[in-house]
């Protein structure tokens, strides 16, 4: 498996476009039922923008920071640096800074505007619980996500979520309409607008961002274990990831809860109705399809197919 390997985007720009044009529709709608004013619309546009470029262009600071992570040099983690240079290298992209975050919930993730800003975070959990193959599988998935640009897209679902929340609040709060709607008693249509926004709005905006988020994990499953070469690999790393959560989550602050939706899988324990909200599609189906990938990959090769990763 010598040479560098093609990376793609599973049309990464055009999901962006249709998620810029699904979250600015529902803006849109919910502005022309309540009969909100285009000035207070004015203003949320302006924070749906600058909150879309800062949470992009500071991607990186902003996810290092939150889990308190610490750089490290080569010298305190030289084979996690032999990974990731030998992952990015096989790709033909530039080598990411690598982290550290202090924490023994198993996990990781990657961050970056692009592959000359990204960054590479494990937690100390991760490190002590895999061994280097399926550290590797992780490594692959997590480069993926640069590579094919999802920090971009879930910096517009994050944002453009926002926006639709505020707007769904400020409506409950301080109404739809103007005053001469509701001096004629014509804003009945308005009410009915600030009821649904208020209530819809903010879960729709989940909702998108749950299907961005599912879509990415799925695709950088499949394009990480094209550049290791690897799909099992990853399968059992999700396996005792999983575990190891259930066992040791994550707590639930600010700083992992902005960080959440980066990392390899889910890092909270999710149980009963928070399943059906997980930015993470289920660990099963994940191995289910990695294992299958690894299949493929050994009959195409003249291999025994690999057997069954469970707990």
């Amino acid at each position: 498996m010598d040479g560098k390997l093609k990376v793609h985007g599973h049309y990464n720009g055009l999901k962006t476009t249709l998620l810029f044009a699904i979250m600015w529709g529902i803006i849109m709608l919910i502005w022309a039922l309540t009969g909100a004013r285009s000035g207070t619309l004015g203003v949320y546009i302006l924070i749906g923008l600058a909150t879309t470029f800062a949470s992009y262009w500071f991607s990186d600071r902003i996810a290092i920071a939150s889990m308190h992570a610490q750089p490290v040099s080569e010298r305190e983690a030289p084979g996690l640096y032999r990974i990731v240079r030998e992952l990015s290298q096989r790709a033909g992209k530039p080598m990411p800074r690598i982290y550290i975050a202090p924490t023994e919930s198993p996990n990781a993730f990657a961050t970056g505007r692009n592959e000359r800003h990204a960054a590479v975070c494990c937690t100390q959990g991760i490190l002590r619980m895999l061994d280097e193959r399926e550290v590797r599988g992780v490594l692959g998935h997590e480069l993926m996500h640069v590579y094919n640009h999802d920090i971009l897209t879930s910096a517009v679902a994050s944002a453009m979520a926002t926006v639709i929340t505020y707007l769904g609040y400020s409506l409950m709060y301080f109404g739809g309409g103007d005053s001469r709607d509701r001096d004629s008693g014509s804003g009945g249509l308005g009410i009915i607008g600030v009821l649904v926004s208020s209530i819809l709005a903010p879960l729709g905006a989940s909702l998108i961002q749950m299907a961005i988020s599912r879509t990415r994990e799925f695709d950088a499953d499949e394009d990480g274990s094209r550049l290791t070469g690897d799909p099992a690999a990853l399968a059992s790393a999700l396996n005792k990831i999983t575990a190891g959560v259930e066992y040791s989550p994550m707590p639930k602050t600010a700083g992992t809860q902005s960080a959440a939706a980066l990392m390899i899988a889910n890092p909270f324990s999710s149980e009963g109705f928070s399943r059906l909200f997980s930015t993470h599609p289920p660990t099963a189906d994940r191995i289910s399809r990695l294992m299958q990938m690894a299949q493929e990959m050994q009959l195409s090769q003249g291999q025994q197919p690999a057997g069954r990763v469970g707990r």
